[in-house]
């Protein structure tokens, strides 16, 4: 049984040194580990391989890059829509506001509607340029036919290859049976048969490797070119996006800045720079007046009923605090703005244009201001 085995050894070996010599001989350089011993063909395998890799990444990130920028684009849409929202809001608060104390922040709402519609308007053209700059080129290579038909290419020499191989055996087997035997002419024109055809598969498989290898290169090419020129875009974009942003977001700021800093560091309602002071009490009240017309003098001391519209805080002893709903007997109108009147008992100077003129009063209303 050992003998068996030793003999069965080396008749492997044996086939082995046949199976060399006989690649060797009809295969161009063949070696026993399946793979052509031709340096120009090895290298354009070689490079066929690693292009293949290079345009498989390639296509991936650019798969990655469309997925990232459609769920950029569908997150952003909601963001629009809030935001959108919220302009609507804040116009609505501007617009309908009835505070009594001011119109500051109705202002600032509006600003801020303004400024956040602009805001809105520069994300949905950022959208806009992510799809069609960004977006669209790289899914339309993704999906291509040039890459896919690089790849055929590829797939196809890869199938030619294997098939050259096996041919390969098939005509080491034939040469090793024709040496084994005496042989014949039938052997001898197989082999020959078998020989010619494995010299075809490897024309054929040359051209047709050097074919994929030029399609794949400029694929590789176009894939590297575009998707750099469209994560420039896509930085472009955004870069110029967040720019006018922060121009908007700037105004928007000064505008409620200054608007603030004004209301703190205003004086009270009457404002000295606004209006003059309130005349001299004996001036209006006639010491040391100018003679009068008739005409003049009734009309100077005719008497109303008025109603305070808004609440007025006495600056000094010479003027009269009002609060809104007030009723003031009205006894003097200066031309500078002021008025002189009496209300709850207390006679003094405020803004004419803080009271209204009353035709008909309550008399539980006249009352108080006794």
């Amino acid at each position: 049984m050992e003998a068996i085995r030793k003999q069965a050894s080396k008749f492997r070996e044996q086939v082995a040194r046949q199976q060399q010599a006989v690649l060797k001989q009809f295969g161009g350089g063949y070696g026993a580990d399946g793979v052509f011993a031709d340096e120009a063909e090895a290298q354009q395998h070689s490079k066929l391989e690693k292009l293949y890799i290079s345009t498989r990444a390639a296509k991936h990130f650019q798969r990655d890059i469309v997925r990232g920028v459609e769920g950029y684009i569908v997150t952003g849409s909601k963001q629009v829509e809030i935001g959108n929202k919220l302009c609507e809001d804040g116009k609505k608060y501007g617009t309908e506001n009835t505070c009594t104390s001011g119109s500051t922040l109705s202002k600032a709402a509006l600003s801020f509607a303004k400024a956040r519609s602009l805001m809105e308007k520069e994300r949905g053209n950022l959208l806009k340029a992510l799809g069609t700059q960004v977006a669209e080129p790289l899914r339309a290579m993704v999906m291509g036919a040039p890459l896919e038909d690089a790849r055929h290419l590829a797939q196809r020499y890869d199938r030619m290859r294997q098939e050259a191989e096996a041919q390969a055996i098939e005509v080491s087997k034939r040469q090793m049976k024709l040496r084994e035997t005496s042989g014949n002419g039938d052997m001898i024109s197989r082999l020959e048969a078998a020989d010619s055809k494995l010299q075809e598969l490897k024309s054929n498989m040359g051209v047709l490797g050097r074919e994929a290898v030029a399609a794949m290169t400029a694929v590789e090419a176009q894939q590297q070119r575009l998707t750099l020129q469209r994560l420039i875009a896509l930085v472009e974009s955004e870069r110029n996006y967040h720019q006018r942003v922060l121009q908007i977001l700037d105004q928007l700021e000064r505008e409620m800045v200054s608007e603030r800093q004004r209301i703190e560091g205003a004086p009270p309602p009457v404002v000295e720079s606004s209006m003059p002071p309130p005349p001299a009490y004996e001036e209006v009240n006639g010491i040391f007046m100018r003679n009068l017309t008739v005409a003049e003098l009734v009309e100077t001391v005719e008497y109303f009923l008025a109603e305070a519209i808004q609440s007025y805080r006495a600056e000094s002893e010479a003027e009269l605090n009002l609060a809104a709903g007030d009723y003031i007997v009205v006894r003097k109108v200066s031309k500078n703005g002021w008025a002189e009147g009496e209300c709850r008992g207390k006679a003094g100077w405020f803004p004419s244009d803080y009271i209204e003129k009353r035709e008909r009063v309550l008399a539980s209303k006249v009352a108080q201001v006794f």
